[in-house]
């Protein structure tokens, strides 16, 4: 297998070696381990657990307290010890991070979806490793909606939100296995799953740790959702040595789900479908070359006119001035934006508008061709 953009999802009872603190010997490893992936050309996103128990560690309190709120300071706090200690390991591979914190309120939003990928896609693009994780300090239980609920979960968004081939979901579980392994002396980890069906999620169980958040279950969720987009997804144990590097020659090592569809089918059928298209771009001759042909994004300059009233962040379809479709992608600009910025260069957009998302209308890791 060959992968060129993988999603690494670090669990709690992982990186604390299953204690109440950070374990710098795990961490460090496996940021040597991003580091030798990063040195093979690959993209990684980390999305990371662990902020409760850095801020547990760092304030020195038992585990005598789990109101939402207390556990909300927990993570303020943790936060920024858990950043400090990436900082830390990868500073000496010389390799930048950045912080993500997301909601499930940002990616629902549909500017707040394209925000948030323009800006992982924009980090990836100048070598930063984003480090991902969800907003405990606002994301509370109570509000279902504003959750994504585990860190399983939100990498299965993110996964979604960059189009990366690989999910791996790093724990202190082996796999999915033929039964629980805590009662059944001969359950075996199950090596391969083509499809996620009935069966298969009965095998996931309730096993939940009393430090992480997640459990089968919710990997079990975050493997369906991801492979409905396009990609593989690992569950695996991160304590094997070079796990990463391993999983990443395509080593079958814990339980790999493959994808429902090939990625670009998925991404494609969503876009080119037209059903969620709210208008039409009418690009010149010089623009259907840049497109086309040399892999650009769609600027300002290359508009002549649009068709249809829609919105920052709505998929667009691109045509011609033959009125022949040359693709669809997601807009940067709503059409009262483009009609003032049509046929201008890009660095005169801020002049025009009095803002800018972007020297592109739609860039081109927003955009499908057929």
């Amino acid at each position: 297998m060959h992968y060129k953009r993988i999603v690494v999802k670090l669990g709690t009872n992982l990186i604390t070696a299953g204690t109440d603190k950070l374990s710098h010997e795990v961490i460090a490893d496996l940021v040597t381990q991003i580091a030798q992936l990063r040195s093979k050309k690959l993209d990684v996103i980390l999305v990371s657990s662990g902020a409760i128990a850095a801020g547990r560690q760092k304030l020195a309190l038992e585990r005598n307290r789990k109101d939402i709120p207390f556990k909300q300071v927990l993570a303020s706090v943790g936060q920024n010890q858990l950043m400090n200690t990436y900082e830390h390991f990868f500073a000496q591979h010389r390799i930048i991070i950045a912080q993500t914190l997301l909601t499930k309120i940002d990616l629902s939003d549909r500017q707040g979806y394209l925000n948030a990928r323009n800006t992982l896609m924009a980090l990836l693009e100048v070598g930063v490793v984003p480090i991902v994780n969800e907003n405990d300090v606002v994301a509370i239980d109570e509000i279902d909606e504003a959750k994504f609920g585990d860190n399983d979960n939100l990498s299965a968004m993110v996964t979604n939100l960059i189009d990366a081939d690989l999910l791996i979901l790093l724990s202190d579980v082996d796999g999915l296995c033929t039964s629980d392994p805590a009662i059944d002396k001969n359950a075996t980890v199950i090596p391969r799953i083509e499809v996620i069906n009935d069966s298969i999620e009965r095998l996931a169980g309730c096993t939940r740790s009393k430090r992480a958040t997640g459990g089968m279950v919710t990997k079990l969720k975050a493997a369906k959702l991801a492979t409905d987009s396009g990609a593989s997804v690992i569950i695996a144990n991160g304590r094997e040595p070079e796990i990463l590097l391993r999983l990443a020659n395509g080593e079958l090592i814990g339980t790999l789900f493959l994808p429902a569809r090939s990625h670009m089918e998925s991404r494609k059928r969503w876009m080119l479908s037209g059903l969620s298209s709210k208008g039409r771009v009418i690009i010149d001759a010089g623009a259907l070359n840049a497109l086309t042909r040399q892999n650009r994004s769609l600027l300002p300059a290359g508009i002549i006119d649009i068709d249809g009233r829609f919105r920052r962040g709505d998929i667009v379809t691109i045509v011609d001035q033959q009125q022949q479709r040359v693709g669809c992608g997601i807009s940067n600009y709503s059409s009262v934006d483009i009609m003032k910025i049509k046929g201008k260069r890009s660095e005169m957009i801020i002049n025009l508008l009095g803002y800018e998302y972007g020297s592109e209308v739609v860039h081109k890791n927003n955009l499908v061709l057929p």
